[in-house]
């Protein structure tokens, strides 16, 4: 069902699995459209039935495109840097088989490298303050030294930055390395005339023995400092598709497709086509989606579901791709493979809802553009006020503040705070079967006060069965149940499922009916023998004018009991009623105690009629039912709701809830549920049960907090680091920044926040 709510993987930019987890596959395959599982490689005739076999284009994975976490409008189809913040751009898909990270290993060889140079270069540059070194450092060699040492580090191991600083000046979007290679540019220039032409300097840049202090060794460690940020950022940020990539490697390599009932060939997964029959064994992934044609097993499918127990499967049962079978062995039958699984949707979904941005982080956006410039701004203020009211030597020190000011005051942890945490948060989701369409649903669930459920499929399994038929007049009860399951053949409600599954059991024959056309929210229509037939509920009746006095007793009686009651009329006339019962999830009362404990208001919002509603509202303590609307009266019933001041999620599962969906602030899907309320939706839950919600609730509320935790931390460091660096701890404590700790602290801001979004990974959803 979920496959059809996303768009083709080979159409759509996915990020962390754009489309399914199996290799491309070389070649052209034709199959029959007749005949599931014959298939040539050849445009031959299908040896069963003689049909001309047609072109079926083999799965392959989409190219990746490379995308800036920061800025996910940014899209490349090379690896590269960021011409908006001039971070490296990521690929937009996890690989089955990831390659190595170029940009990872490039930075951590320019890191060793710097580190290998800078730690001689700070003996030679600092050496006077070590006992027993002062001696071998002095002398007019000292200055070419460091200038030896240094220039590799600034202008090879550097060298990135300064290029992006570069574009960022002709794309006018200046950034953290605009910063940092102004910061590190000045130190290094200022060294280099200081070394080839020291009598040019005035004396504000002179210390009291008369020489101009080298910054050759802050340069050089700044960018040292800077890389290790960078290799830890780069390592850090790999981690945020782990969950993906654990979706990923749930899907098997092979598949065991028969040949015949005895014998069985390992296959490519990616040569698995619909309507093949594959064994699974005890202890095997499940290899792609379909239903057990034979045999019987308890199946894990905590990784897709997020459920713990195991689900026990048999004859006519759907399997997921990718979720281990545990005890027993089947043969399945393909229905859904490649792009269409399950399991490569949930992928693309997640991957898509990544990329996205939450509306709080707008705010960090406004903040970062106007940033930079501030701190240019502020880096030129400082030198002023040191070069006018400092102590000597006044120039040395405000340019050291300078540096300070425009190397801590990277504003990366505050461009990253929120998408970090938006990428590891819907991963988890992912394991823990919530789905998010986007990060802005994310934020808005945080926000509900007031939840709106639909009955059928929601509350209930959505699987109800015939419990009852009561014929009026002279029917017959299997003319009864053939006429209605003849009306309700071309229906996907779930009311349609029991009333077919209830004249198969009986060996009843759909009757034909003419002239079908069906009435949202009421019911059907059709023509049987000239005569105009009715199947549906109390409104229909009415609308057409059918007297049903004489069963209303018995209708009544089975709504008490929370059964839905349908009436057939035939040429105006009661020919009788079915009851339908649809059993309440198991885990439905508990959601709701833990939904209620969460202070919502819980909302029954029906199509059924008001007797049978009431009826399961009390068995579950809802007090607020709503019963017998339409699809049009759902969706007003929200904007009510709206209008009032309630923030609603609405959850549901049928067509006939998806404008509700639309309409309400976070729509929520049941994954067992029709395409169209899907589509509809903002919160997919593939398990279908209303612990998703609670899920998808406390999933929301841990990543909006580590959300703020993280622009609190960056806005914190950034709003007190400027002015340490400036110098405003001299005049009291006589503390002025150096370069290199601005440096260390700016590095390590970045680390931290990507280090504290990673906490989610661990976030506990159980609902047990």
């Amino acid at each position: 069902m979920i496959d059809q709510q996303i768009e083709d993987p080979g159409d759509s930019k996915l990020a962390g699995g754009q489309g399914a987890p199996v290799s491309a596959v070389s070649g052209q395959s034709y199959i029959c459209p007749m005949c599931p599982g014959v298939a040539s490689e050849k445009p031959d005739a299908c040896p069963k039935c003689g049909m001309a076999l047609e072109s079926e284009m083999p799965f392959q994975a989409p190219q990746i495109r490379y995308i800036c976490p920061m800025h996910p409008e940014i899209e490349e189809d090379v690896p590269g840097d960021c011409p908006i913040c001039g971070m490296a751009l990521e690929p937009d898909a996890v690989p089955p088989d990831p390659e190595p990270n170029l940009e990872l290993i490039r930075m951590t060889r320019r890191f060793w490298v710097g580190a290998t140079l800078a730690i001689p270069l700070l003996m030679v540059s600092m050496g006077e303050m070590v006992p027993g070194l002062g001696d071998l450092v002095r002398g007019d060699w000292n200055p070419w030294v460091q200038l030896g040492l240094s220039t590799p580090i600034v202008l090879w191991c550097g060298w990135p930055f300064f290029v992006r600083a570069w574009r960022s000046f002709f794309g006018f979007n200046l950034n953290m390395f605009t910063l940092i290679a102004i910061g590190t540019g000045a130190a290094f220039l200022f060294s280099l005339g200081a070394t080839l032409f020291p009598s040019g300097f005035p004396a504000g840049f002179k210390t009291a023995s008369g020489q101009v202090h080298l910054y050759f060794e802050s340069a050089a460690v700044i960018i040292v400092l800077v890389l290790l940020g960078q290799v830890l950022e780069l390592r850090a940020r790999e981690r945020t598709g782990d969950a993906l990539r654990a979706l990923l490697d749930l899907s098997p390599k092979t598949a065991r497709r028969l040949k015949s009932e005895d014998q069985d060939e390992e296959i490519p997964l990616a040569q698995v086509h619909t309507g093949d029959r594959l064994r699974v064994r005890p202890g095997e992934s499940i290899p792609v989606d379909g239903r057990i044609e034979s045999g019987s097993s308890s199946v894990d499918e905590s990784m897709v579901t997020g459920e713990s127990l195991p689900v026990t499967k048999g004859k006519g049962d759907v399997v997921i791709g990718g979720t281990l079978n545990q005890t027993g062995g089947f043969v399945m039958i393909a229905e859904k493979v490649g792009s269409a699984t399950m399991l490569a949707n949930i992928v693309s979904m997640v991957a898509q809802a990544q990329r996205s941005r939450a509306p709080i982080q707008g705010l960090a956006d406004r903040v970062a553009g106007l940033f930079v410039p501030a701190v240019v701004i502020a880096a030129v203020l400082a030198f002023v006020a040191w070069a006018l009211w400092g102590p000597p030597p006044a120039l040395l020190f405000g340019l050291i503040a300078a540096v300070s000011v425009l190397i801590i005051a990277c504003p990366c942890a505050l461009g990253l705070a929120t998408p970090m945490s938006i990428m590891v948060g819907t991963g988890r989701g992912a394991q823990a079967g919530v789905l998010l369409r986007n990060a802005e649903a994310l934020e808005r669930l945080e926000k509900v006060d007031t939840l709106v459920l639909d009955k059928t499929g929601t509350l209930t399994e959505g699987k109800p069965s015939v419990t009852e038929i009561i014929p009026a007049g002279d029917v017959l009860e299997a003319d009864l149940l053939g006429i209605a399951a003849g009306l309700e053949r071309g229906s996907e409600h779930p009311l349609a499922a029991a009333i077919l599954k209830s004249a198969v059991a009986r060996n009843i024959s759909p009757t034909m009916i003419d002239d079908f056309s069906s009435i949202t929210g009421k019911g059907l229509v059709g023509q049987l023998k000239g005569q105009e037939v009715l199947f549906g509920n109390q409104r229909l009746m009415d609308e057409a004018n059918v007297i049903f006095e004489d069963v209303a007793s018995d209708a009544d009686r089975l709504r008490d009991d929370g059964s839905t009651v349908m009436y057939l009329a035939i040429g105006g006339h009661l020919a009788g009623m079915i009851a339908v019962s649809d059993p309440v999830k198991a885990s439905t009362p508990k959601a709701l105690d833990m939904l209620r404990r969460q202070g919502l208001n819980v909302i029954m919002l029906t199509g059924d009629n008001e007797r049978t509603a009431m009826a399961v509202g009390t068995r579950l303590g809802i007090q607020n039912v709503i019963a017998g609307v339409l699809p049009e009266e759902k969706l007003n019933t929200i904007k009510e709701l709206q209008d009032s001041g309630a923030v609603v999620a609405m959850a549901g599962d049928g067509v006939n809830d998806a404008p509700a969906l639309a309409q309400a602030d976070v729509g929520i899907a049941m994954g067992t549920g029709t395409d169209v309320a899907m589509e509809s939706a903002d919160v997919t839950l593939v398990k279908g049960d209303l612990k998703g919600i609670v899920r998808a609730m406390m999933l929301s509320k841990m990543t909006m907090r580590n959300i703020r935790q993280n622009l609190f931390f960056a806005f914190i460091y950034n709003g007190l680091g400027v002015p340490v660096a400036a110098g405003i701890l001299f005049p009291v404590f006589g503390i002025l920044l150096s370069p290199i700790l601005a440096a260390a602290a700016m590095s390590l801001s970045s680390v931290s926040v990507i280090g504290n979004a990673l906490r989610l990974r661990k976030a506990s959803l159980i609902t047990e």
